[in-house]
This record gives C-alpha cells, structure tokens and sequence, in this order.
C-alpha cells in the first residue's frame, strides 16, 4: 500500500492545481488587499489539500470521512472568498471563472467521495 495514497487521488491534484490558481490570483490584487483578503483565500484554499492529505492516513473510513467533510467545507469557504473578490472587482472574470470551475470539481470528487465513505 502506498504510505502516502492521496498524491495519487485526483481531488488532491485538482486541489493542488487550485491552491496555484489562488496563488496568481493574489500576486494580481492590489498590495492593500494582499495581506487580509489574500491570505485568507489562501488559508481556505490550502485547507483543502491539507485535510484531503491528514485524512488519508487516518485508520478508519469514519475518521476519513470526517476530513473529507472539513475539506469539503474548505473548498466551500475559498468559492465564498472569491466571490467577495469578484463582488469587489478585485478578481479578474477569467481568474473568478477558472477558480470557480476547479472548486465545483473539488466539490463534486469530494461529494462523492464522502457518500462513498458514507456508512
């Protein structure tokens, strides 16, 4: 068995691919708004890869789960974070797009992933 199983899953990589896309989306905001919005966007989004990856050594399908429905909740409070941005015009549209399509993907992996861990 792979000791570390989640770099493989599809739902770490696209959450991988996601924290990236959050990380340009700060370099592009303008520095007063880095520190506070920024660095909030990137907590919820690295929030996601770091649950995904804490779950995935834990002993139980119960104890996974449970990660599985923090990240979740993760990828959730990083779409509300940008979309503060876009409401703020601090989010160019094709960043807010792309990011909002990586998250609905998180989101669905993650769904089903927990309905599968579901007992």
């Amino acid at each position: 068995m792979n000791q570390f199983r989640f770099r493989e899953w599809p739902v770490y990589k696209d959450a991988q691919k996601l924290f990236s896309l959050l990380l340009e989306v700060v370099r592009k905001m303008p520095r007063e708004y880095r520190f506070e919005l920024g660095s909030q966007l990137l907590r919820s989004g690295s929030s996601v890869i770091l649950n995904i990856a804490e779950g995935s050594g834990k002993q139980s399908e119960k104890e996974l789960n449970r990660f599985i429905e923090t990240a979740l909740g993760s990828a959730y409070e990083t779409l509300a974070n940008i979309d503060i941005l876009k409401n703020n015009k601090l989010i160019k549209n094709d960043d807010f797009t792309s990011a909002q399509q990586v998250i609905t993907g998180i989101c669905n992996q993650l769904g089903a992933f927990k309905k599968k861990l579901d007992l």
